[in-house]
């Protein structure tokens, strides 16, 4: 073992002993006969280890161990005694002054590089461990400082996790779980407040066409610019959420407790913010106009739940075209409708919910029947054809009139195998008929076309295998498509009529005049006939303009080839007009309602209204079928 050792003792001899034989174990040894040599000596270098004696003329050894223990750079040498005074006492003053060993002269020389080897392994174990704890400390301190930039990473994540979660990406607006928490936590404050609250839906109407017709790059810009307009209109205390692809929400905070003043406020901020989205929006050098519509629903007491608030708002807004407010001056591509929600339209909903229920349980019982209005020349009186209209007798709440479960079947989906059903049924029927009745090889039964039926993809096939199924030909069925249907898809609807004519299936367009109402257009697609609605026929003895407009659609409907049918004729003044414009058929109460196969079937041998036909000259007496005998 290795080491420097500083002796420290006046005694000359007891020095030179002491030198050579540590000398000779290898240590490095300086020596000091006074304290004050001896300090001086530690400072300039410190020792491994201190020999020191006690009785010294200039200051004792517990003093100098003391002054050493008491300086930081110094207090970790250990400092031997030894001394000739072996009493008890002086060995503990001795440790108390801070040393580590006392040796006793006269010493054993075995004992004394016993203690030293002993001690200065000690001092380097110490050292190592010192070492040891120091590293043990810089690693403690580097691997708190990463678990801390963990956690402060993890706390980073946590967060935008849960701002994702209640958050849009798109919009960064709330979306529907987080606008749910801030609606209950309103609802909570409300209770406690004199105020109100409130939530508007806004839904932007052809959002889906613009899609289709820009991207969905730009759809999504217009979204951007929807939810920076309606947070610009809109105060900071207002939250705002988007909750569904076209669907905002707002909840209005702090409103008056009084209902009325409460709806005229929220009812000023929707037409304020709509006046903002009624601007133009520029995206991609694409102009784009938004229709919208806003449902409103006012915090009640017995509001507990947000969703259902949502819900009523989401009725609301359903309902605004039809029940709601308004603006004035707006343009066709640019309407805001305003609906406040009252409970009778959750009524309605839960109906409307309640009718699809039931129509889907119809379409599985076959509770449908179809009934048949004649077609009739104008001429002669004779049956040219027929329309196939679907009646619907449910078993406990009897006829049910179209006018109430038509709509709720388009807007469900339902039209689709509702008419599937109908057209089945009216091809299976006029076969019978056909087969009965070999004058009727040359008649046609019309069958109505949705426009949901008009979008499907193998609607040709599914036709076509529909006549294979009933053994009907082509040119026996007339499908009526409303100008809606044609004009949503015109450039795919053409080329659907296209194949359609092709199997020489008829066509007709259906309820002319409330629609498109664009005379060009006819010459586009393959139409054999023209079915001018019953609103346009009952107003040609009401206003001389359409007595115009009829005869210009007449005469461009006979240069094109088609067949004009007047559809709704009741009064033989009516007919008499239609006559006079040469109008070639026509259908209505005039000559028969809409009836079962059966009667149908003996219209074709005994129509009612042929006894009462005349050629040329039509009473008029003003009186519907119910005058004639």
């Amino acid at each position: 073992m290795t080491g420097n050792i500083l002796l420290i003792d006046d005694v000359l001899q007891n020095v030179e002993l002491l030198f050579e034989l540590l000398l000779s174990q290898g240590y490095t040894v300086r020596c000091a006969i006074s304290g004050a040599l001896a300090l001086k000596s530690i400072e300039a270098a410190p020792p491994d280890l201190i020999l020191l004696d006690i009785n010294m003329p200039d200051m004792d050894g517990y003093t100098i161990c003391r002054q050493l223990k008491s300086c930081q750079n110094t207090q970790e040498i250990p400092v031997i005694f030894v001394s000739a005074m072996g009493e008890t006492l002086d060995k503990v003053k001795a440790f108390e002054s801070g040393g580590v060993d006392y040796v006793t002269k006269p010493f054993q020389l075995e004992e004394v590089l016993a203690r030293i080897s002993t001690h200065l392994t000690l001092k380097q174990t110490q050292a190592e461990i010192n070492m040891l704890n120091e590293q043990l400390e810089q690693r403690v301190m580097e691997r708190t400082l990463q678990l801390q930039e963990e956690m402060a990473e993890r706390q980073r994540v946590q967060e935008k996790l849960i701002y994702q979660t209640t958050h849009d990406r798109l919009t960064d607006c709330f979306n529907l779980p987080g606008f749910v928490k801030v609606l209950e936590q309103a609802m909570e404050q409300t209770h406690f407040l004199s105020e109100t609250y409130a939530v508007l839906s806004l839904t932007c109407e052809r959002f889906q066409r613009i899609t289709n017709a820009f991207g969905h790059l730009v759809g999504d810009d217009l979204l951007l610019q929807v939810a920076h307009r309606l947070n610009h209109c809109f105060s900071d205390q207002a939250v705002i959420a988007r909750i569904g692809s076209d669907r905002f929400v707002v909840l209005l905070q702090g409103l008056a407790a009084n209902q009325e003043i409460a709806q005229k406020t929220c009812l000023a901020m929707a037409k304020q913010a709509q006046g903002e989205l009624s601007k133009v929006f520029i995206i991609e050098h694409h102009q784009i106009f938004l229709q919208t519509k806003w449902g409103i629903t006012l915090g009640q007491p017995q509001y507990s739940r947000a969703d259902h608030i949502l819900r009523d708002a989401s009725i609301a807004c359903s309902q605004a075209y039809s029940l709601g407010l308004t603006l004035p001056g707006r343009t066709e591509g640019n309407i805001a409708a305003y609906c406040v929600f009252n409970a009778h339209m959750h009524d309605q909903a839960l109906e409307k919910v309640q009718l699809e229920s039931n129509l889907r349980q119809a379409i599985d019982r076959q509770e449908f029947i179809v009934h048949y209005q004649p077609i009739v020349s104008l001429a002669t009186g004779e049956i040219r054809g027929m329309e196939a209209l679907v009646r619907w007798q449910h078993p406990e709440q009897g006829f049910i009139p179209p006018s109430q479960f038509i709509p709720a079947a388009e807007s469900s989906g339902l039209i689709v195998p509702l008419g599937a059903i109908v057209m089945r049924q009216a091809c299976e029927q006029f076969r019978q008929w056909q087969q009965q009745y070999p004058s009727l090889e040359q008649l046609k039964v019309s069958v109505n076309l949705s426009v949901r039926q008009f979008a499907q993809p193998d609607l040709v096939e599914r036709i076509q295998q529909m006549l294979a199924d009933t053994d009907l030909q082509p040119e026996n069925l007339q499908l009526e498509i409303t100008e809606s249907a044609i004009m949503e898809s015109s450039k795919s609807a053409a080329s659907i009529l296209e194949r359609l004519r092709s199997q020489n299936i008829q066509l007709a367009i259906d309820d002319f005049g409330t629609g498109y109402s664009s005379l060009s257009y006819l010459t586009q697609f393959p139409v054999d006939t023209l079915k001018i609605d019953r609103a346009f026929v009952n107003q040609l003895g009401q206003d001389p303009k359409h007595v115009g407009i009829f005869q210009a659609i007449v005469t461009l409907a006979n240069t094109l080839g088609m067949d004009i049918v007047a559809e709704g004729i009741e009064t033989d003044l009516q007919l008499q007009q239609l006559r006079t414009f040469g109008c070639q058929l026509g259908q209505g109460y005039l000559f028969s309602k809409p009836v079962d196969s059966t009667t149908m079937a003996k219209l074709f041998t005994q129509p009612v209204w042929s006894h009462h036909w005349l050629t040329d000259n039509i009473k008029n007496d003003k009186g519907r079928v119910a005058t004639l005998h």
